[in-house]
C-alpha cells in the first residue's frame, strides 16, 4: 500500500498545499521502506546459502543411496541394462532433481506467497477489479495446463533418449578398436546420428511446448494490465467507492506484482516436468529388487581346542562355517576345506529356458576339477552358481555338505577366489590392486603373490614399480600382464576353493609353462575349478568335465577320455570321430 499512500498522504497534499511542505512524515515512511528492503538482503543471503547445503546435500546424499543400492542389485541386472544409461542415472536426473529443488520449488514457494499477499491486498483496493484479474489469471492457468501436459509427455521422452545416447557413447569408446579394425566408423556415426536425431525430436518439442508458457503468459498479463487501467482511470475519475488514483496506481502495481509470480510458476512447469521424468528413473532403479540373501551360516576364523573346533577373532588361516541350526538354536562348526558337490541342478537364466541340465559333479577337498567344451556349452555358468551370481531352479549344490543357499552370500564369496577372463583392474597402484584380494595385506605378501603369479619381474620393471599408478582398466599394461595382476589378486586372497576362467587365455606359450607351475603351487591343496580352451592346461586335472549344451556328457581323467575317443578325444587331437 506504500505507493497508494505516496500519491494520496504525500504528494497530492504537497501538490495542494500553499504552505512549506513538511517531509518528516514521507522521510519516516522511507526509512521503514528501507528496514524492509534491509530485512529482504539478510534473508535473501540466508535463503541462497541455505539451499546450496540443502541441493548440494541432497544430490551427495541421492548419489550414496543410489550406489548403496546399486552395489545391493543381482548381476542379471547389469546383464539387461546399459552402463551408460545407469551412468545418465547418477548425472542428468539427479540433477534435474537439484534444479527442482533449488530453483523450481522455492520459486514455487516465494511465488506462492506474493500471489497470496497480493490477492489480499488488492481486494483491499478495489473487488472489481480484482475479479478482472482473475478472469485473466484463469485464461493464464488454462493456457499453463495445456502446454505443460504436451512438454511433460516429450521431457520424459527426452530422458530415455539421453540415457541411450550416452549408452551408446559408452559402448563405442569401449569398443572403438573394434569399430576400427572392421572400418565401422561410418555406420556407427549413421547409428549415432539417428540416436542423436530421435534425442534432438523430443527435447525440440519439449522445449517448444515449454518456451510457450513465458511469451504467453507475459502477453495475458499485459492485456490484464491494460484492462485494470482502462476501468480503473473510469472508476478513480468518477470516485466510484472512494476509489483514488493513488489507489489505482497501487492496483497496477500489485496487478503487475500478482501476473508476474503465476507467469514464474509456468515457466518453471518444464523444470519440475523435466525433474519428474528424472525421478521416474531414480526410482525405478531404487525399487529393483535387492540381491535376495537368505543365508545364515557365516565364515569365521577357527582354532582347534581339545580336539573341537572354536571361533577366534585372530587370523590363523584356518576358516569354519559357523552353522546355526534355526529349529534350535544351537551352533555347530564345520571345517572350510573345499568340498562342493553339485547334485541334479537345472539352471536358466528364465524359467522358459533351461540351459544347464541335471548337472551331478563332486569335487574332493584338493581335487582339480576342468570344464572344456565348445563355447556355451555352459563352462562358466556353472562356475557361476557356486558363487551364486545365480541362483538354480532345481537341485543342490552343497560346499563342505551345507547347501549354498543357507551360507551367507558374502561369506561364500569370501571363500572362493575368481581368476576370470575379462580381467578387471581399477584405478589405483599395481599394488592397491593385488591387495584388492586381502585389504590387510601387507608388502611382503603382496610381493610374494606376484612372485607365485610370475608377476614381480615385470611389476619391477614399471616405471614406479608396485607404485606405478593404474588408469583406465590397466589400458597401459598388455593383456598378458593385466592377466597376471587378476592371478595375483587371487593368490594373495589365500582361498579354499579357485575358479580359473580362462585364467591363462591371454598369456603366451612360454610365459603360461612359467606361471602354470606358479598356478600349480597355488592350487595345491585348494580344491579348483578350471575353465580352458587350450587343453594342455588340464591335462593334470584329478577330473575332466566335458560339456555340450548345458550337458555333460563325459568325465574322466586325461586318459582315460583320450581312450574313450569321444569329444574330449575330437577336441584334443583335433581329428573328427568316424563313425
Amino acid at each position: 500500500m506504500f505507493t497508494r499512500d505516496l500519491i494520496d498522504k504525500y504528494i497530492t497534499p504537497f501538490l495542494l498545499s500553499d504552505g512549506t511542505p513538511n517531509f518528516s512524515p514521507l522521510a519516516h515512511a522511507i526509512e521503514r521502506v528501507a528496514v524492509f528492503y534491509g530485512i529482504g538482503i539478510v534473508a535473501t543471503y540466508a535463503y541462497n546459502r541455505i539451499m546450496i547445503n540443502v541441493t548440494q546435500g541432497m544430490m551427495m546424499n541421492m548419489r550414496n543411496e543410489l550406489f548403496e543400492h546399486m552395489e545391493k542389485l543381482p548381476i542379471k541386472y547389469f546383464d539387461t541394462h546399459a552402463h551408460g544409461d545407469i551412468m545418465s542415472i547418477y548425472t542428468n536426473d539427479i540433477d534435474t532433481l537439484r534444479q527442482m529443488v533449488s530453483q523450481s520449488i522455492t520459486q514455487i514457494i516465494n511465488s506462492g506467497f506474493t500471489i497470496i499477499s497480493v490477492f489480499v491486498s488488492m481486494l483491499i483496493l478495489n473487488i472489481p477489479l480484482t475479479v478482472v484479474t482473475m478472469i485473466m489469471v484463469a485464461i493464464m492457468i488454462f493456457g499453463t495446463k495445456k502446454a505443460a501436459g504436451q512438454s511433460g509427455k516429450y521431457f520424459l521422452e527426452q530422458q530415455k533418449n539421453l540415457g541411450k545416447v550416452n549408452g551408446y557413447i559408452e559402448e563405442m569408446m569401449n569398443g572403438q578398436k573394434v569399430v576400427k579394425v572392421f572400418c565401422h566408423e561410418e555406420e556407427s556415426k549413421a547409428e549415432f546420428k539417428e540416436l542423436n536425431e530421435a534425442l534432438f525430436v523430443s527435447a525440440d518439442r519439449a522445449n517448444t511446448y515449454a518456451n510457450y508458457l513465458g511469451p504467453l503468459n507475459a502477453q495475458i498479463g499485459n492485456i490484464s494490465y491494460v484492462i485494470c487501467a482502462i476501468i480503473g482511470g473510469v472508476l478513480a475519475l468518477g470516485k466510484v467507492g472512494g476509489f483514488t488514483l493513488g489507489g489505482l496506481a497501487s492496483f497496477l502495481t500489485f496487478n503487475k506484482s500478482f501476473s508476474m509470480p503465476i507467469n514464474q510458476i509456468s515457466m518453471q512447469m518444464n523444470a519440475i516436468v523435466m525433474a519428474m521424468a528424472g525421478a521416474d528413473r531414480i526410482f525405478k532403479l531404487m525399487d529393483e529388487k535387492e540381491e535376495l540373501d537368505e543365508g545364515y551360516v557365516t565364515l569365521v576364523n577357527a582354532k582347534e581346542e581339545d580336539g573341537k573346533l572354536t571361533e577366534c577373532e585372530e587370523r590363523t588361516e584356518r576358516w569354519a562355517w559357523k552353522h546355526t541350526h534355526q529349529n534350535d538354536g544351537s551352533v555347530d562348526y564345520v571345517e572350510v576345506k573345499g568340498e562342493v558337490v553339485f547334485n541334479g541342478v537345472d539352471f536358466g537364466y528364465n524359467d522358459e529356458k533351461i540351459v544347464l541340465h541335471d548337472i551331478k559333479l563332486y569335487a574332493k577337498p584338493g581335487q582339480k576339477i576342468a570344464f572344456v567344451g565348445s563355447t556355451g556349452a555352459g563352462k562358466t555358468t556353472i562356475t557361476n552358481l557356486i558363487n551364486r551370481f545365480y541362483d538354480i531352479q532345481d537341485g543342490k549344490i552343497r560346499y563342505d555338505g551345507i547347501n549354498i543357499n543357507k551360507i551367507k552370500k558374502a561369506d561364500l564369496r569370501h571363500s572362493l577366489g575368481i581368476v576370470l577372463q575379462d580381467t578387471h583392474l581399477f584405478t589405483g597402484t599395481v599394488r592397491d590392486n593385488i591387495r584388492f584380494g586381502k585389504l590387510d595385506a601387507t608388502d611382503e605378501e603382496i610381493v610374494a603373490a606376484a612372485k607365485l603369479a610370475n608377476a614381480d619381474s615385470f611389476i619391477r620393471r614399471l616405471p614406479k614399480g608396485y607404485d606405478t599408478m593404474l588408469t583406465g582398466d590397466g589400458a597401459n599394461l598388455s593383456q598378458g600382464q593385466r592377466q597376471l595382476l587378476a592371478i595375483a589378486r587371487a593368490a594373495i586372497a589365500d582361498p579354499p576353493v579357485l575358479i580359473l576362467d580362462e585364467a591363462t587365455s591371454s598369456i603366451d606359450t612360454r610365459t603360461e609353462r612359467i606361471v602354470q607351475d606358479g598356478m600349480d603351487k597355488l592350487m595345491r591343496g585348494r580344491t579348483t575349478f578350471v575353465i580352458a580352451h587350450r587343453l594342455s592346461t588340464v591335462r593334470n586335472s584329478d577330473c575332466i568335465m566335458v560339456l555340450e549344451q548345458g550337458r555333460i556328457i563325459e568325465r574322466g581323467t586325461h586318459d582315460e577320455l583320450i581312450e574313450e575317443k569321444g569329444r574330449y578325444y575330437q577336441l584334443y587331437t583335433g581329428n573328427a570321430i568316424s563313425a
